[in-house]
């Protein structure tokens, strides 16, 4: 058993799969996730990919803050992704709500709702520190 863990680890080291969500942004982070996905920055390269469903994903990218609209979905994609799962929280929007906190219709960051694994920060984040936070995010599973 502890052989097929390892082989399961070494896997989802190698080759995650990430579901991109908007959970109210204004698309700033969102084109700066979808230009490390580009080859200019090449996030493939470290055997990551974008994957549409969240039964399939190991990481959830999200951007913008939690609107009263989408937390319960957010908590319903969530759910839907298989252990272990990572949650990274993309821009400052998603770590504390931004620019938008306080508007009536924005509860705050990400993890109000659902717990999350890493943030990274900026307005907008760029494509390079997504890329380092991923990857830093990776290397805590071989621990």
């Amino acid at each position: 058993m502890d052989i097929v863990k390892k082989v399961v680890t070494w896997a989802r080291i190698k080759s995650p799969w990430v579901l991109h969500f908007n959970t109210g942004a204004c698309n700033a982070c969102d084109i700066e996730i979808v230009a490390a996905l580009t080859p200019i920055y090449d996030l493939e390269r470290f055997g990551i990919q974008l994957k549409a469903t969240p039964r399939h994903a190991d990481i959830l990218l999200c951007s913008g803050p939690v609107t009263r609209q989408i937390g319960d979905r957010l908590i319903r994609i969530y759910e839907q992704m298989a252990e272990p799962k990572f949650v990274v929280a993309v821009g400052t929007c998603a770590s504390t709500g931004g620019v938008f906190k306080g508007c009536y219709n924005v509860k705050s960051g990400i993890d109000q709702v659902i717990p999350v694994s890493l943030y990274i920060p900026g307005c907008p984040a760029s494509p390079k520190a997504i890329i380092d936070g991923v990857v830093k995010l990776l290397s805590t599973l071989k621990e």
